[in-house]
């Protein structure tokens, strides 16, 4: 098998990056023409009512955690950068958000979420950011979610950000948990015969929390918190479950995933929340959460 790692290098902030990028062109016709018509990765033509609830309940326990880490916050406006197929959207949208959705493709929410096109905006997400800084209009929450990892500059787009969040304000960001303690030791056990978190040319980025934070520090935010979600890495430790050595146990992994993450959700919220910042803490979780503020 291939190592994959050979083509990324590990930068002074910890995270991994690709060593040959992509043009910017390259990319904006990759996610515009391919990603959602194709249906590539986690986005599908039909979800089942539990994998809804399932992403639902990501959304709800972010917005909680920004609830907590942020009390006071008024004037609630969302700009979710990369918004895909609208969940996010239309969850901030129901609960009475001033909310917008730039992304390069209006597939993946026509498909998802149609009564949220007339939220969304389509085209380069770079220019599109431009426009909205030269604007002068600033979020109390800007939303990334599962963004980062796909930009050709991740610090370059944290810096963008902090001219489009007010003072007060924060920025979430979720990327996939990669290069974990838990990866590492299922290749060098045996457990798996690659690094198949390295998806090119998807990801042309890779972070874990100690990495997300240092980089969101060293560009000009304060990282108050960082959460995780479920560990479906740990499937790979029972070769029954092992769904990277045996693919068609990959399914069933995933069930097993939404069915946990929707009984930890009828949990106590502020024991759920304290859960997923201790899953984080100690390197687990498949992705990441960092919730960030400007530095003052």
């Amino acid at each position: 098998m291939e190592n994959n790692t050979s083509k990324l290098s590990q930068n002074s902030l910890g995270y991994w990056e690709v060593t040959e990028k992509p043009t910017d062109e390259m990319l904006q016709e990759y996610y515009a023409q391919k990603y959602y018509q194709q249906c590539k990765g986690a986005h599908q033509k039909v979800y089942s009512q539990d994998e809804l609830a399932f992403y639902e309940a990501k959304v709800i326990q972010r917005a909680a955690m920004i609830n907590r880490l942020l009390p006071t916050l008024e004037n609630k406006t969302c700009l979710d950068v990369g918004c895909g197929e609208g969940f996010e959207l239309q969850y901030f949208k129901n609960n009475g958000w001033d909310v917008k959705g730039i992304d390069f493709s209006s597939d993946g929410m026509a498909k998802q979420n149609p009564s949220c096109l007339n939220l969304l905006e389509t085209g380069n997400v770079y220019e599109l950011l431009d426009k909205e800084i030269e604007s002068n209009k600033k979020y109390s929450v800007v939303w990334l979610q599962n963004v980062l990892e796909h930009v050709i500059d991740p610090q370059a787009l944290l810096q963008k950000l902090l001219k489009l969040v007010v003072p007060d304000g924060c920025a979430v960001i979720t990327v996939p948990n990669d290069f974990s303690a838990l990866q590492k030791h299922a290749l060098e056990t045996g457990k798996i015969d690659r690094d198949f978190w390295v998806a090119l040319p998807d990801h042309l980025s890779y972070f874990d929390a100690k990495s997300l934070r240092a980089t969101s520090e060293a560009n000009g935010w304060f990282c108050h918190s960082v959460t995780a979600d479920f560990p479906i890495d740990w499937f790979l430790m029972n070769e029954s479950s092992n769904y990277i050595q045996n693919n068609q146990v990959g399914k069933a992994a995933h069930h097993a995933r939404v069915d946990l993450e929707n009984l930890i959700q009828q949990q106590d919220m502020n024991k759920v929340l304290d859960f997923w910042v201790a899953l984080a803490g100690i390197g687990m979780g498949r992705n990441i959460t960092a919730f960030i503020s400007p530095k003052d």
